[in-house]
C-alpha cells in the first residue's frame, strides 16, 4: 500500500513539474517593444499607451503566443537598446530607407544595422513652422537662410534637414520635442513625420502652427526593426501577412485614419 501511494505521489510531483515547465515556458514569452511617445503611432490617452503601432504589436504578438511589454527609449540609442537584449525590436514609425551611425561612429545604412520587417506604412518628412510665418517658407534653397530648426537625433528628419540651405539645425530626443520648440518659439521649424504633423498640427494646442506640404520629401516607409539574425523577422512578417489578407491590419488604420497610408500586400516585398 504505501508503495502505491508514494508512487503515486511521484506521478503528481512529475505531473506537476510539467505543468509547471509549461506554465513558466508561457509566461516567459515576452516581447519587450522599443517606442518613443508618437501620435498616432504611440501615445498616451487617459492614461493608457494607444495608437497604431501599439495596437498592432499587441494584436501580433498575441496571435504569436508572446506577452508584450513596452519600453519607452531615447531614439537616439535605439540600436544600443536592441543590441545589448533591453528591447526585442523597434516599432515606432521607424523608417526603413536612409543611414544612421553604426557602432563605430561611421555612417551605415539603416538595412545594415537591422533586420526590417515589411513595409506597412506610407510616410513622408515635413517641415512644421508657425501658421503666422508658413507663406515665407517656398523652397529649401532661398527659405532657410539664419533660420533655426529641430530634428529628433537619428531620424529620417534629421537627413531631410540638410536640404535646409543656411539653417541651423538642432536635434531633440523626440519628435515631439522638436515641434515644441517651434511651438515655444525656440525654433523657426521642425522636421517630422508627416503622420505627426498630420495628426496633431493645427489642432488643439498646435492650432497655431502648420506645416508646409510643398515641402514633403518623397515617400518614404515603415519597418519593424529586430536584431540581425532573429527569427522574430520572419514570424512577424507572416502574421502582417496574415492581418493584410483578414482585414486586421485595414480595421487598425481605420480606427487611427490611416486608411490610405497603411500598406496591407506584401506580395511585391517577398524575397
Amino acid at each position: 500500500m504505501k508503495k502505491i501511494i508514494i508512487t503515486l505521489l511521484v506521478i503528481a510531483i512529475a505531473l506537476s513539474c510539467v505543468v509547471g515547465a509549461v506554465a513558466c515556458k508561457k509566461t516567459d514569452k515576452v516581447i519587450t517593444v522599443g517606442y518613443t511617445l508618437y501620435e498616432p503611432m504611440n501615445y498616451e490617452e487617459n492614461g493608457e499607451l494607444v495608437g497604431f503601432d501599439t495596437d498592432l504589436a499587441k494584436a501580433v504578438f498575441e496571435d504569436l503566443g508572446y506577452t508584450v511589454v513596452f519600453k519607452e527609449i531615447n531614439w537616439d540609442a535605439k540600436y544600443v537598446d536592441l543590441n545589448a537584449g533591453t528591447i526585442d525590436c523597434i516599432w515606432n514609425g521607424f523608417t526603413s530607407s536612409g543611414t544612421d551611425e553604426d557602432a563605430q561612429g561611421n555612417e551605415a545604412n539603416r538595412r545594415d544595422l537591422v533586420d526590417f520587417s515589411y513595409d506597412y506604412m506610407k510616410n513622408y518628412q515635413a517641415v512644421v513652422v508657425k501658421a503666422s510665418a508658413k507663406s515665407q517658407y517656398t523652397d529649401f534653397a532661398t527659405s532657410f537662410a539664419g533660420k533655426i530648426g529641430y530634428v529628433e537625433a537619428e531620424s529620417a528628419g534629421e537627413s531631410y534637414a540638410e536640404n535646409a540651405v543656411g539653417a541651423t539645425v538642432n536635434t531633440a530626443k523626440s519628435q515631439m520635442q522638436a515641434i515644441q520648440q517651434v511651438k515655444a518659439s525656440a525654433a523657426d521649424f521642425a522636421v517630422v513625420d508627416y503622420l505627426l504633423a498630420n495628426a496633431i498640427i493645427g489642432k488643439g494646442d498646435f492650432s497655431d502652427l502648420a506645416f508646409v506640404a510643398e515641402l514633403n520629401s518623397e515617400a518614404e516607409y515603415y519597418a519593424i526593426g529586430f536584431k540581425k539574425g532573429s527569427d522574430l523577422t520572419a514570424k512577424v512578417n507572416e502574421t502582417l501577412e496574415k492581418f493584410g489578407k483578414n482585414g486586421k491590419l485595414a480595421e487598425i488604420a481605420a480606427k487611427y485614419q490611416l486608411d490610405n497610408a497603411v500598406i496591407t500586400d506584401y506580395s511585391s516585398q517577398k524575397k
